[in-house]
């Protein structure tokens, strides 16, 4: 009888985090970081109940995606952090996140977001797709003026410089178009405006102007981006296949992992 209730046991994040061969295995490619993040994947599944209806395999990938980018996965530091879309989770790459990994590629010079205030653009150049700004300095008169648009800009330290530029309207469209929960008030869209209209128009920036290399930390962050455990999402039907970061969540491995609950018992 106690073998029998030892095989139904139902395989969870928190056996995975005990299980010391799935440990080894982790260990594999973050290495001394494992303990860390071990405990990271825990406080986040007990944060929010909605985790329960994920398979603990996909929450695993999720988080460890974004683990081998040196990207910790807490909302609170605005890097990268894991949402429940009913039973699937997906991994958010925040604007914070890409700036990080534009830094450390050693490629960039400067990098920035900001929004744009009522008055502050001058000129739009319809060859190059170039806007020209005029910043209000003083902050307290700036903070009065209603927010129009964000920008995006980078400078390579070879010389070449780029920014991107969209409306307020333009990225609520964005919005509504690839966020599966855009219209719920409990959507980061809705809680953070700003977070996500920076994120968007610097990805977006990065995505079409920076030197990319496939391998690199910051193109992988790009296709990882809103993507589920198997690399889907909306606005790339291309799957991405991060061979070095992916556990699985194969039937066999979950006979395996209940296999070894019941040898640990």
């Amino acid at each position: 009888m106690a073998n029998e209730n030892a095989v139904q046991k139902k395989v969870t994040v928190a056996t995975l985090a005990h299980n010391e061969q799935f440990n080894k295995r982790i260990e594999e490619t973050l290495g001394r970081r494992t303990p860390q993040f071990m405990t990271s994947v825990t406080s986040l599944v007990n944060s929010n109940k909605a985790f329960e209806n994920c398979n603990p395999y996909d929450i695993f990938n999720a988080c460890l995606v974004a683990a081998s980018m040196n990207l910790p996965v807490n909302k609170d530091l605005g890097q990268a952090w894991v949402i429940p879309y009913g039973n699937t989770p997906q991994l958010q790459i925040g604007w914070k996140g890409y700036v990080q990994l534009a830094q450390r590629s050693g490629l960039f010079k400067t990098i920035n977001t900001t929004d744009v205030r009522e008055g502050e653009i001058i000129s739009r150049d319809l060859m190059t797709g170039e806007f020209e700004f005029k910043w209000i300095q003083d902050d307290s008169e700036r903070n009065k003026k209603p927010v129009v648009g964000y920008l995006a800009y980078f400078k390579l330290l070879n010389g070449f410089e780029k920014n991107l530029y969209m409306t307020v309207e333009e990225l609520q469209a964005h919005g509504a178009k690839y966020s599966k929960t855009y219209k719920s008030s409990s959507s980061v869209w809705k809680t953070d405006f700003a977070a996500m209209a920076s994120k968007t128009v610097l990805k977006l920036l990065l995505n079409r102007y920076a030197p990319l290399e496939i391998d690199s930390d910051l193109a992988r962050a790009i296709q990882a981006d809103q993507a589920d455990s198997d690399g889907d999402y909306i606005d790339n039907p291309r799957n991405m296949e991060i061979v070095d970061a992916m556990m699985g969540s194969s039937e066999e491995q979950d006979n395996a992992a209940e296999a070894e609950v019941i040898e640990e018992k």
